[in-house]
Protein backbone atom coordinates (compact mmCIF):
# COMPACT_ATOMS: atom_id res chain seq x y z
CA UNK A 1 0.00 0.00 0.00
CA UNK A 2 1.07 3.45 -0.81
CA UNK A 3 0.64 6.65 1.27
CA UNK A 4 -0.71 10.02 0.57
CA UNK A 5 0.37 13.09 2.23
CA UNK A 6 -1.09 16.15 2.14
CA UNK A 7 -0.47 19.46 3.89
CA UNK A 8 -3.39 21.13 5.72
CA UNK A 9 -3.84 24.69 7.57
CA UNK A 10 -5.77 25.19 10.16
CA UNK A 11 -8.81 25.79 8.83
CA UNK A 12 -8.39 23.43 6.16
CA UNK A 13 -8.68 20.82 8.50
CA UNK A 14 -11.61 21.61 10.25
CA UNK A 15 -13.40 21.56 7.15
CA UNK A 16 -12.33 18.12 6.32
CA UNK A 17 -12.84 16.90 10.43
CA UNK A 18 -16.30 18.45 10.08
CA UNK A 19 -17.00 16.83 6.24
CA UNK A 20 -15.84 13.54 7.57
CA UNK A 21 -17.85 14.02 10.90
CA UNK A 22 -20.96 14.25 8.82
CA UNK A 23 -20.58 11.24 6.97
CA UNK A 24 -20.35 9.09 9.88
CA UNK A 25 -23.41 10.23 11.14
CA UNK A 26 -24.95 10.22 7.89
CA UNK A 27 -23.46 6.20 7.30
CA UNK A 28 -24.27 5.51 11.15
CA UNK A 29 -27.90 6.70 10.69
CA UNK A 30 -28.50 4.83 7.73
CA UNK A 31 -26.96 1.62 9.78
CA UNK A 32 -29.73 2.22 12.47
CA UNK A 33 -32.44 2.79 10.30
CA UNK A 34 -32.20 0.80 7.29
CA UNK A 35 -34.34 -2.48 6.62
CA UNK A 36 -32.16 -4.21 3.86
CA UNK A 37 -29.50 -6.16 5.33
CA UNK A 38 -26.84 -6.11 2.56
CA UNK A 39 -27.23 -1.85 2.69
CA UNK A 40 -26.42 -2.05 6.22
CA UNK A 41 -23.32 -4.40 5.67
CA UNK A 42 -22.01 -2.18 2.72
CA UNK A 43 -22.64 0.89 4.83
CA UNK A 44 -21.40 -0.53 7.95
CA UNK A 45 -17.78 -1.60 6.42
CA UNK A 46 -17.58 2.07 4.89
CA UNK A 47 -18.60 3.13 8.58
CA UNK A 48 -15.38 1.39 9.70
CA UNK A 49 -13.06 2.33 7.48
CA UNK A 50 -14.36 5.65 7.95
CA UNK A 51 -14.12 5.59 11.85
CA UNK A 52 -10.12 4.08 11.05
CA UNK A 53 -9.41 6.98 9.37
CA UNK A 54 -11.37 9.90 11.61
CA UNK A 55 -9.97 8.47 14.94
CA UNK A 56 -6.29 9.20 14.66
CA UNK A 57 -7.08 12.44 12.58
CA UNK A 58 -9.07 13.58 15.27
CA UNK A 59 -6.82 12.94 17.68
CA UNK A 60 -4.12 14.58 16.25
CA UNK A 61 -5.59 17.64 14.92
CA UNK A 62 -6.64 18.03 18.93
CA UNK A 63 -3.19 17.39 20.13
CA UNK A 64 -2.13 19.93 17.83
CA UNK A 65 -4.72 22.44 17.64
CA UNK A 66 -7.18 22.40 20.72
CA UNK A 67 -10.72 21.06 21.31
CA UNK A 68 -11.86 24.19 19.30
CA UNK A 69 -10.31 22.12 16.08
CA UNK A 70 -13.47 19.99 16.45
CA UNK A 71 -16.24 22.32 17.70
CA UNK A 72 -18.16 22.88 14.45
CA UNK A 73 -20.81 24.77 16.26
CA UNK A 74 -22.00 27.97 14.10
CA UNK A 75 -23.98 29.41 17.13
CA UNK A 76 -22.58 33.13 18.16
CA UNK A 77 -20.64 33.83 21.38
Amino acid sequence: MSNFQIELVESELKIVLEALVEMEERKNSICEKSNDDDEIADVGNELIELRLLLKPLREKAIEKYGNSIVNFSRELL
